[in-house]
């Protein structure tokens, strides 16, 4: 679904500023670097954003206050309360709304003489060229492999520049793919790590002012890649530790045997990008590995009626001080050598936060010949939501 601010008004790029755009721009046109005609280019770019959470905030909000005559903004996802910690765009009054929308609904009061289309959709193989053929540049916002590869794919196949950021705990990175003789994010990744290795936000955590310094540097980048001004981070890295305050650089370079950018290109269409990555889809629910579960309404009867079971908490002890169920807390990065404080005689229900972890810890257990093991579906927060609303969900 699409949402425009103003009605399509073709493609004859604007050859002026009104007087009221000179005053709100004052600031950029006295910069000779700028001028009227930088902000001309401005006035004519078309951007879209990929996610408009952690990085896609400070994204949104300077791009448009810079002017850039037409963002678009991708997501299908709804404002939740975690999200409020590090999202600045969005609000308290905005949580259970869609991301997309309510960042239109922002940025346009935020600067209402440019255009902006919110795409409430999944990113997709289906759709991702579609999507990106009418924009100048691509900005990936996004916290997950399949669509960080996707984006990629995408941008080359159409010959569109990639900024690209990423966040996670106190770190971030910062680079721009997809120019002609620069590197592509497969230069970079090969190969996708495997499933589970690398921990989400939502598992991790992020401090939440660092997507707003990532954000900021991929919106600059975005504004120089427009103006064709400065030295651009194309083959560079950026590097960002937030805890030592620290940047540093890598050096990047184009893989000549790269399967989408190199010489002798083997991937010339998308391709399934959750199966690429060994990952389920996101719009399939569950833990990625199967196992047998209880539901905390059934964990709770049986608890009630005095059954012998065994909590076992995979998550980490900083998670259990928020919230727990006075279970035995072994982290899940420590059970293969903790095993021996389990009973395999006794009958276990693992649990984490939302079921993922200890889906893993039961698979591991069973193949290490537990039996009597269960995974509590959806962990933590289906049992605030299911049995103890007192519980706090995190």
């Amino acid at each position: 679904m699409a949402t425009t601010t103003q009605p399509q008004t073709g493609t004859k790029p604007a050859a002026s500023l009104s007087n009221e755009e000179i005053l709100r721009y004052s600031r950029h046109l006295i910069m000779p670097e700028v001028g009227m005609d930088g902000q001309l280019k401005l006035k004519n770019a078309k951007v879209l954003l990929i996610g408009t959470g952690g990085l896609g905030a400070p994204l949104g909000l300077y791009l448009a206050a810079a002017g850039v005559g037409r963002l678009g903004l991708v997501d299908f996802d709804v404002v939740d309360f975690t999200n409020l910690q590090r999202q600045v765009t969005f609000g308290t009054s905005d949580v259970g709304k869609a991301k997309s929308e309510a960042a239109r609904v922002r940025l346009s009061n935020l600067n209402p003489a440019i255009q902006i289309e919110s795409f409430e959709t999944q990113l997709t193989s289906a759709n991702a060229l579609e999507l990106f053929k009418d924009f100048d540049i691509i900005v990936d916002g996004t916290d997950n492999f399949p669509t960080r590869y996707l984006v990629n794919d995408a941008c080359i196949l159409l010959g569109k520049p990639n900024v690209y950021g990423s966040i996670f705990r106190f770190e971030g990175q910062v680079t721009v793919f997809g120019m002609p003789d620069g590197p592509c994010y497969r230069c970079l990744y090969p190969e996708p790590p495997p499933p589970g290795l690398v921990p989400s936000c939502a598992e991790g955590g992020v401090l939440g002012v660092l997507p707003g310094i990532v954000g900021s540097i991929q919106a600059m980048e975005t504004i120089k890649l427009i103006l064709g001004a400065g030295d651009s981070l194309v083959g560079r890295l950026l590097l960002f530790d937030a805890l030592g305050m620290k940047f540093r650089e890598l050096k990047l370079r184009k893989n000549p045997n790269c399967p989408v950018c190199g010489t002798n290109r083997t991937i010339t269409k998308l391709i399934d990008y959750y199966e690429f990555c060994g990952v389920r889809g996101e719009e399939a629910p569950g833990p990625a590995v199967q196992v047998p579960e209880i539901t905390p309404r059934e964990l709770k009867s049986r608890l009630d009626r005095g059954d012998n079971l065994f909590i076992l908490d995979v998550r980490e002890p900083h998670e259990y001080q928020i919230c727990n169920l006075h279970g035995h807390l072994i982290p899940l990065g420590e059970l293969t050598r903790r095993v021996h404080e389990l009973d395999s005689s006794r009958e276990i229900v693992a649990h984490c936060r939302s079921g993922k972890r200890s889906a893993e810890a039961v698979d591991f257990l069973r193949k290490a010949g537990f039996r009597k093991i269960l995974n509590l579906k959806g962990g933590i927060l289906a049992w605030s939501d299911e049995v103890d609303p007192s519980v706090p969900k995190y």
